[in-house]
């Protein structure tokens, strides 16, 4: 769901841009704040994850594929605010390093995925720790359907940007992008699921192994797969080119434009070498930026 640039027009980008960097800027503040943050090695072992989940491509209906966007996974695993921005990290390297998503457009997809897709999963996490006496098939099931909604709202929300934009009507738009994104969505509450009951229990565990453990290894097997996930044009490329609409990534350089790495020949070695090169710029950034949120302290009124 990451919009190239050209497909926005008007003010729609610089205020995306401006929602995007006050959204993200209350996160930081709000993660440095915190008295709830997660350990260094789970922010960054579930940034790590997110970014390479999200090079699995499904196939779904209709020539069409998705892949997990991971913002309501993200939310009950770290928290609102820090989930916020392990998801504006991931969409960030994406774009700047793979030409993943516009930099123009950067503003509208971390809107999208990382404001208005971790909101969803925040009211979950709250939900889930108001009620703990939730059976676990429950727990999924709510899981399950927060996933589902956190795609349909990004969906509705790229709808409204594009109909902003003049290159079609609202009406027109959205009823192709949720009709197209509702079994996207379907993939979504399934994964976000399975990786949750796979997760969290591993999290409860004190140990930074145990929690670099688990995320690290589910990392490596799908950038190992990514060569072969799905070549299909996923729920935006589907729709904008049924209706027409035409767009372009960011013009600037990006050394692993689209997911290869261009100094191996070999493709699909080329492919896994590049999203292990992600990984490890989004592990490296996250690690940092987690350490320098954890060390924040709230200063006493007193002074001491």
């Amino acid at each position: 769901m990451h919009i190239p640039d050209n497909m926005l027009n008007g003010a729609v980008c610089p205020v995306t841009a401006g929602v995007a960097l006050l959204g993200v800027t209350a996160a930081v503040v709000a993660a440095a704040c915190s008295k709830d943050k997660p350990k260094v090695a789970r922010f960054a072992a579930v940034a790590v994850m997110l970014f390479a989940a999200q090079l699995l491509n499904f196939p779904i209906s209709s020539g069409t594929s998705g892949h997990l966007l991971g913002a309501t996974l993200a939310a009950v695993l770290l928290g609102t605010p820090f989930a916020v921005v392990a998801m504006t990290l991931v969409l960030s390297v994406q774009a700047l390093a793979f030409g993943d998503g516009g930099l123009l457009s950067l503003g509208a997809n971390v809107l999208n995925m990382a404001l208005l897709g971790v909101g969803i999963g925040g009211v979950l996490r709250m939900l889930l720790h108001r009620r703990p006496d939730l059976s676990l098939i429950r727990r999924a099931l709510v899981m399950a359907a927060g996933g589902w909604l956190s795609v349909m709202l990004a969906a509705l929300a790229v709808s409204a940007e594009l109909a902003a934009s003049g290159v079609t009507s609202f009406a027109t738009v959205a009823g192709a992008m949720l009709g197209t994104h509702a079994w996207i969505g379907i993939g979504e509450g399934l994964l976000s699921v399975a990786l949750y009951l796979l997760l969290t229990h591993n999290f409860a565990k004190e140990s930074r192994i145990a929690v670099l453990g688990h995320p690290l290894v589910l990392a490596s097997a799908a950038l190992m797969l990514s060569p072969w996930a799905s070549r299909l044009p996923d729920g935006l490329e589907r729709v904008t080119t049924q209706l027409g609409m035409v767009g372009r990534g960011a013009d600037l350089f990006a050394p692993l434009a689209g997911y290869r790495l261009s100094a191996v020949s070999h493709p699909q070695l080329s492919i896994m070498l590049a999203g292990f090169c992600g990984a490890l710029l989004v592990f490296g950034v996250s690690w940092m930026l987690g350490c320098r949120l954890e060390c924040r302290t709230q200063v006493p009124l007193d002074g001491r």
